[in-house]
């Protein structure tokens, strides 16, 4: 595998923002984002959009951030750091969803803007708990996918966004059709939940092309956190100069990794692990 490469001592990395909710137990959420992030040479500004209470086993109750505040974290950040590319994830509500695609446009990102935005539309954790209020599905439709370069949604959020059940590849296909219609620039639909083969194949499209990105599936419950790594892994690849399909190889294959290295923790699902990069370079 080609890793990103990692800035020498002393010289500042590329950057790279994440918009989206915490994870008290670590797995998910900016906590797996920064991790990725800080594992593919990329120093990770964030913008916390809600604190969760969570655990391995379960999320049993959020906070949002005042939206204002929200909009303010990306806006100081970019003006002074300045950043690569962003990611959002959790983002909980219609306003904060409002506000963070309004600061978006106002500072240049997004796919009209001169940063690429990766749009993971966060909607329920792995264990099923609701991670965005139902009412804000027509903001993700209407305002935040139209900002997405790069829109990466699991087949429960593609659902929910689309009204398509992800079974088999023409339903990944019509359904990739139906995000980009929304107006992302270009739409992944992951594979990783479609256990009918032994491979995992995630299908990208851009209005005109399908690709295809597949890795063996790996047998294991640790993958809490394999969205938001996947997604962040894109973001990285794309501060780094790398174009979408690239991007998405390199993330594709980064993900595998870490799902081959996730470990135990908790009683419940352990997190994909971006440490092994730690133990080679390879």
């Amino acid at each position: 595998m080609k890793m990103l490469p990692l800035a020498p001592d002393g010289q500042t990395p590329v950057r790279a923002l994440t918009i989206a909710g915490t994870d008290s137990g670590g797995g998910a959420g900016i906590q797996a984002d920064s991790r990725t992030m800080a594992m593919c040479g990329v120093h990770a500004c964030v913008a916390v959009a809600a604190v969760t209470v969570q655990n391995t086993v379960g999320v049993s109750g959020f906070h949002e951030i005042p939206p204002q505040i929200v909009a303010d974290q990306v806006r100081v950040v970019v003006r002074d750091i300045g950043i690569g590319a962003a990611k959002t994830g959790m983002l909980a509500s219609t306003a904060i969803i409002e506000s963070v695609a309004a600061v978006c446009r106002e500072v240049g990102i997004g796919r009209q803007g001169t940063v690429p935005l990766v749009v993971d539309p966060v909607a329920a954790s792995m264990h099923g708990d609701p991670l965005l209020h139902a009412s804000a599905l027509d903001a993700v439709r209407t305002t935040l996918i139209p900002l997405a370069t790069v829109v990466t949604p699991n087949l429960d959020e593609v659902r929910l966004i689309t009204g398509i059940e992800v079974v088999d590849d023409p339903t990944a296909r019509k359904a990739a059709e139906a995000l980009h219609a929304l107006g992302a620039q270009w739409a992944i639909v992951k594979g990783g939940h479609l256990r009918t083969s032994e491979t995992s194949t995630d299908l990208l499209f851009d209005g005109d092309t399908f690709q295809e990105f597949s890795a063996p599936r790996i047998a294991t419950g640790n993958d809490h956190g394999g969205g938001d790594t996947l997604a962040a892994a894109i973001a990285s690849a794309l501060a780094h100069g790398y174009s979408v399909p690239d991007a998405v190889a390199f993330a594709k294959e980064w993900t595998y990794r870490c799902l081959a290295a996730s470990y135990d923790l908790g009683a419940g699902h352990g997190p994909v692990s971006p440490l092994w990069r730690l133990r080679t370079d390879r």
